[in-house]
């Protein structure tokens, strides 16, 4: 599952003035793209605009709420979980005769049940261990 970290940033309030650029909304659209394009260099993906609550002071007692409006972004996580694992993997188990997939066995009964002798041998896969009692 892919985790992400985000970055919330209040949208513009006011339009770049650049060449061309002549009306309020298209010098608003500029603000927006000149900032889009900077997280978007930094590798944030724009998500949504928020318009939310926040509560503000008047005078010694009172408050009012006024909506601010909010950009959001993320980006991947870097992957951690590569970092964790540990640097050797566990030895496999491999059997020393195959067995059938767990579909296709049936089902044994207490007479049918194998005998420890016949059960098959386990022997571990990778490295070889070395004999303690030879150190």
């Amino acid at each position: 599952m892919q985790r992400y970290e985000f970055k919330v940033v209040p949208a513009p309030r006011r339009g770049e003035k650049a060449r061309g650029v002549k009306t309020t909304e298209d010098r608003f659209a500029l603000a927006l793209t000149l900032l889009m394009n900077d997280f978007g260099a930094e590798g944030w993906d724009y998500v949504r605009a928020d318009a939310l609550p926040c509560e503000e002071r008047v005078g010694l007692t009172g408050t009012k709420t006024t909506f601010q409006n909010m950009l959001v972004f993320r980006r991947p996580l870097a992957e951690e979980a590569a970092t964790a694992e540990p640097a050797v993997a566990p030895p496999r188990l491999m059997l020393e005769r195959e067995v059938a997939p767990a579909s296709v066995v049936r089902p044994l009964g207490p007479a049918e049940a194998p005998m420890p002798a016949t059960a098959p041998t386990i022997h571990p896969v990778g490295p070889a261990k070395t004999d303690l009692a030879a150190e």
